[in-house]
């Protein structure tokens, strides 16, 4: 008989972001295979993938056009270096990012495209061209500074994490990170200014605020600038925080926010490793930039760009920017970074596929269905005292737990408070993964409204086997 793949795995693989000690405590679930929104375990259980395996997998397990594009590339081949060869899928995948980046909105026209590997480098390359362009084009001092969201987190390379610090992430490294600055978020729930009592709604829809959050991008704003050394780039996950707890924003703090970073003569950098590709509303564009009518500097792609087949990542940014490292070869002008696996064949031909499933007016139908349906199944949970807030921004959600919502007591992150949850769901045949006291739901445009249903059933039933309903 084979090895056990359960008995190799606890000996030999470190998982990320894990608690070991916690997992080798249990048989692990060793997922096999795969159709739709429908995973199978090699003990022959069925499970519902509520969360598209870890956001990527747009739409659903073993897509027949997505596996037909990827076939048939590796007739031809499947990897050629990026450095000093091109070949077609990436060329014509460049194209068709460029082609859907532009949508109508404030902000220059993205016109490049440098491929990585996954959202880490896909951010380290926006952060290091905007280091040089500012170098560049502003003098090589002031050094350049970076400016993001508070409980923000952007990947887990040196320059993504400096962006993008976590206490209970990063503290570790503290050390080996550069300096930048955080202005807050508008986390309408969990606002100190938000005078509001805690209603059973989305609390961006009943805050009570003078929007001292954008007061606050005024405040730093103008201190940068009266320090002499103003900001090169504002880092920003577009309509919503991910890894910070799925934290939305409230309308029109994003177009003020940037009209403001603007006004200072700062580059933008849109994370939308995780808002891309239509999760954030299935209207007429595929970014949530567009859906705000915001034009990047920088807009950073991964995750859903191959519909979560292969490890892909894009940077896009302006011909001005691209333009400032132009030069003779004596003068070493050449962005110097770069991947083995930089514009894999394999993964352009797939991403070009995921593409054109994303822009066929059916596919664009049933999400906008799928976002109707998961408002309404939604509601539901507002029942149970455990639940503090319900957000969503189109196919993104997050649940947060509380130990008392009319407070907002949170839980401890001792009490692992979402880690059982979602514990729970697993044994009743639903997988999805928390953010500490936030339960995640983010499935795969494949799902059925039967199956949506069965999501927010499980949750719901999930919390009150756990928490109490």
């Amino acid at each position: 008989m084979p090895p056990d793949p359960a008995h190799l795995d606890q000996r030999f693989v470190w998982h990320p972001f894990t608690q070991m000690q916690d997992w080798l405590r249990t048989e692990p679930i060793v997922l096999d295979r795969g159709r739709g929104s429908v995973l199978h375990d090699t003990r022959g259980r069925t499970y519902l993938d509520a969360n598209a395996s870890i956001w990527t997998n747009l739409h659903g397990h073993n897509h027949p056009l997505l596996n037909r594009a990827l076939r048939e590339q590796l007739t031809k081949v499947a990897h050629v270096s990026a450095l000093g060869f091109a070949n077609p899928p990436a060329s014509r995948l460049a194209a068709e990012l460029v082609r859907q980046s532009r949508f109508r909105g404030e902000g220059p026209r993205l016109g490049k495209v440098f491929f990585s590997d996954d959202g880490s480098t896909a951010l380290e390359a926006a952060i290091k061209l905007a280091h040089d362009y500012t170098r560049r084009t502003r003098g090589p001092r002031p050094k350049p500074r970076f400016l993001s969201l508070g409980g923000g987190y952007h990947g887990d390379t040196l320059g993504a994490v400096s962006v993008g610090y976590s206490s209970l992430f990063h503290g570790g490294y503290r050390d080996l990170v550069f300096k930048s600055d955080t202005v807050m978020a508008p986390y309408c729930y969990r606002c100190p200014y938000n005078r509001a009592r805690p209603e059973r709604a989305d609390a961006r829809t009943y805050r009570s605020c003078g929007w001292e959050c954008l007061d606050q991008v005024d405040r730093k704003l103008a201190a940068a600038q009266r320090s002499g050394r103003p900001y090169s780039a504002f880092v920003v996950e577009p309509r919503i925080q991910g890894a910070a707890g799925m934290i939305p924003q409230p309308d029109g703090w994003l177009k003020e926010t940037c009209a403001r970073v603007r006004d200072h003569g700062a580059l933008i950098i849109a994370d939308e490793v995780m808002t891309g590709f239509g999760r954030t509303g299935a209207g007429s564009s595929l970014f949530a930039c567009g859906v705000e009518g915001i034009r990047p500097d920088f807009l950073c792609l991964a995750k859903g760009l191959t519909g979560g087949y292969l490890p892909m990542a894009a940077t896009l940014t302006t011909q001005a920017v691209f333009d400032a490292f132009l030069g003779d070869y004596s003068e070493f002008k050449t962005f110097f970074h770069g991947h083995s696996f930089t514009g894999n064949p394999l993964g352009a031909a797939t991403a070009l596929a995921s593409l054109g499933l994303l822009t066929e007016p059916g596919n664009r139908r049933h999400r906008q269905r799928l976002e109707r349906a998961l408002g309404q199944e939604l509601e539901s949970l507002w029942t149970l005292p455990a639940v503090g807030d319900v957000r969503r921004v189109g196919l993104v959600t997050g649940v947060e737990l509380v130990r008392d919502w009319p407070t907002r007591t949170p839980f401890p992150l001792e009490a692992q408070a979402g880690i059982r949850v979602c514990q729970a769901m697993a044994r009743r045949g639903v997988l999805t993964r928390p953010i500490g006291n936030v339960v995640v739901l983010m499935p795969p445009y494949s799902t059925t409204l039967r199956q949506l249903k069965t999501m927010v059933t499980t949750l719901h039933d999930a919390i009150g086997e756990v928490l109490g309903g």
